[in-house]
Formats: C-alpha cells, structure tokens, sequence
C-alpha cells in the first residue's frame, strides 16, 4: 500500500507501507545512496512472515532504480532542495514519527543501509520512538560528521552486519558504542554492501536470516 506523509521540513515523502494484522511491531526501511524504497520488494515481505509490519520509505537522497522512481527525490529536485545525504535526515525522522503512529505510539525498530544506515545510527542517541537498530553497511558516510564520537549514548540493541570487506569500517564506527548492545553479523562469504545483503540472490544470505531473526526475538525481550 502506497502511503504519503510530509517530512519535517514539509517536503511530501512517498511510502510503501506493507501490513500485517496484529503485528509484533513495525519496521522503517530506509534505503541507499542512488537507490528507493524498492531497495526492499524482497526483503519487505520476508519481515512480513515474520509478524512485522514494514515501511520503506522515499528518501530525498537517493534515484530511479529497481524499475521504480523516487518520488521524494524528484520533489525535492522540483522544489531546487539539496539532496545530500545529511539532508535526508528529517525524512527519517518523519519516518520514524509515522511509523511510531502506526504502531499505536509503541517504539518502533529502524533499520538503514548504508549512508542511511549512518544516519539512523546518528538519529538514534536522541530519539526515544526507537525499540532498536538494524544497520547493514554502516560507515562514515557523513560528510562532516565524525560519527563514532557522535553515536557513544546510543542505549537500545543494535544489529549491524556489512560485506565481508567492510567488517572492520563497521566495527571501527562501532567502538564507543556498549559492546552488550551490539550484534555484529560477520559473512563467512563475500556479501554485498547495504541491505541487498539480505536478497536472495546473495551467497551466504541464510546465514544472515537466522542470526537476524535470533536478534529481532532477543532484542525485544530486552525492551
């Protein structure tokens, strides 16, 4: 179901919002640079099976790919708005803020791949709306930001995983963080960057299944 909602700065963002009835929570999906909420057609449904409902959202930093236009990006090319990545921020805090309401005002678990994976890992320390965190290919994206200092009060479970060759940048932007609050998923195969990770079309993604259905059941025993 496609849904629309304005962004903290009242830019319109396109969404699709994929339901289940009596859901254990709701997920945001924020996608990659160059990229849109199709990033996760595949993914989506699998969190569904898994009694979740899923909101992926438009950001206004990201392109037409996956056979599906950013909507959001192409408003904000209209409207002559900088689509950087910091820039995408207050549509993730939009995203959040929504998807909070949808779920009844119960915190909501955020999940981000790469540049967004950044910046849901910089949003997290001072949003109280989030259950938790899933960041796949997380790194020093942020033009400007130096996001390990930025990220050491974060306090809820935090799942991260990444392309075998980005373990160590995704440990190093972990360091300050609580190591208890940390699942780190190391690919024993080759992977991929972001959350194609997750596709089907990845060696090795069934590895990654069952540590993140082993994390999202665990982390909300903790909350």
């Amino acid at each position: 179901q496609k849904v629309e909602f304005n962004s903290k700065d009242g830019l319109l963002i396109t969404a699709d919002y994929y339901q289940v009835t009596g859901h254990k929570g709701i997920i945001l999906l924020c996608h990659r640079s160059h990229c849109n909420r199709a990033e996760y057609r595949e993914t989506a449904p699998k969190l569904n099976a898994l009694g979740y409902s899923c909101l992926a959202i438009d950001q206004r930093s990201g392109m037409k790919v996956f056979g599906e236009t950013n909507e959001t990006k192409d408003r904000a090319k209209a409207q002559k708005l900088p689509t950087g990545y910091l820039d995408a921020r207050p549509d993730i805090e939009a995203g959040i803020d929504y998807a909070f309401k949808l779920n009844e005002n119960n915190p909501i678990i955020l999940l981000g791949s790469s540049y967004s994976a950044a910046l849901s890992l910089l949003i997290a320390p001072e949003n109280p709306k989030l259950e938790s965190l899933i960041v796949f290919s997380p790194g020093e994206h942020l033009k400007g930001v130096h996001l390990a200092k930025e990220i050491t009060n974060i306090d809820i479970p935090i799942f991260a995983a990444s392309a075998k060759k980005e373990i160590p940048e995704t440990s190093e932007v972990l360091r300050f963080v609580n190591d208890h609050l940390i699942t780190q998923f190391k690919p024993k195969e080759e992977g991929f960057h972001g959350s194609k990770i997750l596709w089907e079309s990845v060696k090795g993604h069934e590895a990654l299944w069952d540590e993140l259905k082993v994390f999202l059941g665990s982390s909300r025993q903790e909350n």
